[in-house]
């Protein structure tokens, strides 16, 4: 099913249940863009609704103990729980200090949620983009396995299906063989924003290029390179396995492997940016090289270093701008910033919860090969357009 059909299959007969969606306070903005696009496409069919959202809270004693609590009916609902591990700027009192919440409260407040609904929901799914744990997917020598370990979890609570984008690593979900787990690719959305905001870029052959940023990002830079159909180069992370510094094994060299980008706009994806060095030290890499502009995305953008060597990047000329989802919090500074570009995946969200919640096929949502070439033909029928205009007015 094509993604513009969805919601006209938005039909309360063909329903699994009557829709829920129960936004946790970290993903709230994310929840209510979803929300907006669900309640149009209902009222495009004539169902009167004015939001599906449950409105719910997790208030916490001055001790830092908690509960979860739902405002409203949800018996017989397909609820869908949006949560957001990775925002950061929520804050509680704990005695008597403002406490950021981390992964791990949030991952808790899910769990108290799912709780409150007491088994009185058709059935409960989890939306949760920046999955909990997703970095630490596997297992060296005596260590954790938190990211497995909270899907099991969440199957013994009654969990129907979980919904992520760009998992870290997705076979995780090997933890959970019985249960659903559904890992979305924004590739569509990142190249429409991209062609939106830099409708001069080229992106024939001879002038663009994919280079994934080391070999566990080699599928997702892979596809971009298919689609487009572009050469794909490949930096190495050369890593000193001696030392552990700051729970990694630090880099300490990146070594690039394929074809010449000199003269090339560069582009490079990664799932996450978080302190940014190893994106800015391809960028400073491939201008060496000879590169003519570099681009890159992250899913998550999260910068935990700050942006100061962005900014100083950008100003050198060093990196043409960088695409970050709005999938997991984004700090208000971050989006002042001339070198960011957000992409917004809330409709995307939306299409999936809908069709989900219709018990429809899900595979062109899964794989948008088709609605990338409809985009790329378009974009090639509007150049041949303008430059036709640009002969006449010569």
């Amino acid at each position: 099913m094509e993604q513009n059909q969805v919601h006209s299959s938005f039909d309360p007969n063909n329903r699994v249940a009557p829709l829920g969606i129960v936004p946790l306070a970290g993903a709230r903005e994310l929840a209510e863009k979803i929300d907006k696009h669900l309640v149009k496409w209902a009222n495009e069919v004539g169902i009167d609704c004015k939001s599906f959202i449950i409105e719910n809270k997790c208030p916490r004693f001055q001790s830092g103990d908690g509960k979860g609590m739902i405002e409203s009916t949800i018996r017989g609902y397909d609820l869908y729980f949006i949560c957001d591990p990775g925002n950061y700027s929520i804050t509680y009192n704990y005695f008597g200090t403002p406490n950021r919440m981390s992964p791990d409260d949030h991952y808790q407040d899910l769990k108290r949620l799912i709780q409150a609904a007491s088994g009185k929901a058709h059935r409960i799914n989890v939306v949760m983009p920046m999955i909990y744990g997703g970095r630490q997917h596997r297992r060296s020598y005596r260590e954790s396995l938190d990211c497995a370990f909270a899907l099991q979890e969440l199957q013994s609570m009654g969990v129907y299906n979980v919904v992520t984008f760009d998992a870290h690593d997705p076979r995780v979900q090997n933890a959970v063989p019985l249960m659903g787990f559904d890992n979305l690719m924004p590739h569509y959305q990142v190249l429409k924003k991209m062609f939106k905001d830099f409708p001069e870029l080229s992106t024939e052959k001879e002038d663009f290029m994919i280079v994934s940023p080391d070999e566990g990002a080699l599928d997702r830079n892979m596809y971009y390179a298919s689609v487009l159909g572009v050469e794909l180069g490949m930096y190495y992370k050369r890593r000193d396995y001696s030392k552990v510094v700051n729970g990694r094994n630090p880099i300490v060299a990146h070594e690039y492997m394929g074809e010449s980008v000199k003269g090339k706009t560069v582009f490079v994806a990664d799932d996450i940016i978080s302190s940014g060095e190893s994106m800015l030290d391809i960028a400073y890499k491939v201008k060496e090289k000879g590169a003519e502009k570099f681009f890159c995305y992250a899913t998550y953008a999260i910068f935990t270093a700050g942006l100061d060597k962005f900014d100083k990047a950008y100003a050198e000329g060093k990196l043409d701008g960088v695409f970050g989802s709005n999938l997991t919090y984004l700090n208000p500074e971050l989006k002042t910033r001339p070198w960011f570009h957000e992409v917004d995946v809330s409709k995307y969200a939306a299409y999936f919860i809908s069709a989900l919640n219709h018990d429809v096929s899900i595979s062109s949502l899964i794989d948008p090969h088709q609605k990338i070439d409809a985009l790329l033909a378009k974009r090639k029928a509007e150049k041949e357009a303008n430059g036709e205009i640009q002969l006449k007015l010569e």
